[in-house]
């Protein structure tokens, strides 16, 4: 009973449009090009060893200060871990992506433990990519970055956005991105055919089975595997890479839900922590249930400002009155239950695939909004459904061919590891759907339980102790978290959350629609460069204007 579209985060298409807010505007068929590229060289189970079949690049030795944590590099049984030499080659290049040469970034596997509490045993290969500094003799270290999801993979933002980079950044870092465990290159969850996948993301009839289908088949699969996906895991695993990356500190730019692997890392290691910057805030001490109802919230109003902007041009499909404008929009996606209309390849634009197609580019700021009322127009005028089923295989990370990355199963197995027991039952639930009505009553109408229960967490066959909890860090080094006002995925409240959960904070507010603000905003990005770079701290209450559309 899910629908996949409400998400703290995308993952990455190319790192130009994910740094302005991750897959939200534009769309393109690279990413899941390359992460469907990827997921086919993955390892295909987490006891393989990695290769090494290249000339290793000198890498600084670690000399690391020991964390008071027993799962870091003070547990004699992780040293071999966190004491690894990484072994980089020139990535592969996609030769689908033209106008990028994958193979100008070196790759690597770092090997860690698939269970923390048994090092000892079955072990995982994380994939890693390296955009190495443009001026070495600057190099500081490495900037490790994250573009969210759960299920974005780290190695396509730096493969498929090397110039997005340029300037402050590369000249004083090594850019590094690592596929979280469960995701492309780092042990891929893939649980449904791709065919089976089609029917299972765009289907209307999302009766109680609809879970249970995708839980029964990652359970077949990856049932071993699928107790370590979770967000404390990939923590863990960043802390390794930290160390084997020769960092005493973790230098990290993490959007969207990569801000909550920030969070837990902060809370998790904080000797460790350099400079964080954590921007399209989560806010970890809410359930998901909740985080669902203010991510709805969130996108009903931009669905409502969306409808309003469009019946004030010369032509809008959604007609004149900008009051009736969102209704007949949810209406007319509504009403393709009863009648869906047939693309010119024969697929089908449900009223499930095309609500994803409007929320996709609901993530982006009002750039994107011409674009999408002209897709509806082509809809709803006449009967074609083409480019918004585009949009929602964009999102959905369908590529041209019909193969889907591992992004979606990912996405699933984290949010299930990491809040299932969160689940609401009995009168919570009723209060649940009420809010979710009341905040929410157009969005969510089409399937109220799918709304709620993104993903469905209910059959799903592990259960971890990991709870919505206030997380805060005794981390020495203040950490940025960046909040935009327009926001419908991570609404702005969030970062205002966060901040404060974390304590030694500061909040940098963008003003303006749109997920994320770093891409964004000049004002963001030479805020966030002056603290990675210099470790300028930006003023408390400093707000930024967004550039123009």
């Amino acid at each position: 009973m899910i629908i996949r579209f409400s998400r703290r985060a995308l993952p990455a298409v190319a790192a130009a449009a994910l740094l302005a807010a991750c897959t939200s505007s534009g769309g393109t068929t690279a990413a899941s090009t390359a992460a469907s590229t990827a997921a086919s060289t993955a390892a295909p189970s987490p006891a393989e060893t990695a290769s090494a079949t290249a000339t290793p690049t000198p890498t600084p030795t670690a000399t690391p200060t020991p964390t008071v944590k027993p799962t870091g590099q003070a547990d004699p049984a992780l040293q071999a871990f966190y004491g690894q030499q990484l072994v980089w080659a020139a990535c592969k290049d996609d030769p689908k992506t033209e106008k990028t040469d994958e193979s100008a970034v070196q790759c690597t596997t770092l090997k860690v433990p698939l269970d923390y509490a048994d090092p000892g045993g079955d072990t995982l290969d994380v994939g890693v990519a390296r955009l190495g500094s443009a001026k070495p003799g600057q190099r500081t270290g490495s900037l490790v970055v994250n573009p969210g999801g759960p299920g974005g993979s780290g190695v396509s933002m730096v493969q498929l956005g090397q110039k997005d980079y340029d300037g402050p950044l590369r000249d004083h870092y090594d850019i590094v991105g690592f596929d979280p465990r469960g995701s492309d290159l780092s042990a891929p969850i893939n649980c449904l055919d791709d065919k089976t996948r089609d029917t299972w993301l765009t289907t209307d009839d999302l009766g109680p089975e609809h879970g249970k289908v995708l839980a029964d088949a990652c359970q077949a699969k990856y049932g071993k595997l699928l107790e370590h996906i979770g967000t404390r895991d990939t923590v863990r695993d960043m802390d390794v890479l930290r160390a084997a990356l020769g960092d005493q500190k973790l230098n990290y730019l993490g959007l969207s839900y990569g801000t909550y692997i920030g969070s837990v890392y902060a809370e998790e290691f904080p000797d460790r922590v350099g400079r964080l910057v954590l921007d399209g805030a989560v806010d970890p001490a809410k359930p998901l249930a909740a985080n669902n109802i203010e991510q709805y919230a969130g996108f009903e109003r931009s669905l409502r400002a969306f409808a309003a902007h469009c019946a004030k041009q010369a032509q809008c499909p959604l007609g004149k009155d900008p009051e009736k404008a969102p209704g007949k929009l949810a209406d007319f996606l509504d009403g393709l239950k009863q009648k869906p209309l047939t693309t010119k390849d024969g697929r089908v634009l449900t009223s499930t695939a095309a609500w994803t197609g409007v929320i996709k580019r609901l993530y982006g700021d009002e750039s994107s909004w011409d674009a999408l009322a002209n897709s509806l127009g082509w809809a709803m005028l006449r009967g074609k459904g083409d480019n918004l089923l585009a949009y929602a295989d964009s999102y959905n990370e369908r590529d041209e061919d019909g193969h889907y990355s591992a992004s979606a199963d990912a996405y699933t197995a984290v949010y299930c590891a990491d809040g299932a027991t969160d689940v609401p039952t009995g009168d919570a639930l009723q209060a649940a759907y009420a809010e979710m009505a009341a905040k929410a009553p157009l969005i969510s109408r089409h399937e109220p339980g799918a709304a709620l229960f993104d993903p469905d967490c209910r059959n799903w066959p592990f259960r971890s102790p990991e709870k919505a909890h206030a997380i805060t860090s005794k981390a020495a080094t203040p950490i940025v978290v960046v909040g935009s006002t327009g926001d419908a995925a991570t609404p702005y409240a969030n970062a205002e959350k966060l901040a404060a959960q974390l304590g030694n904070a500061v909040l940098l507010t963008r003003e303006g629609e749109g997920h994320t603000g770093y891409g964004l905003s000049e004002c963001i990005r030479t805020a966030v460069h002056a603290f990675l770079v210099d470790g300028t701290v930006p003023a408390a209450g400093t707000r930024c204007a967004s550039d123009a559309p």
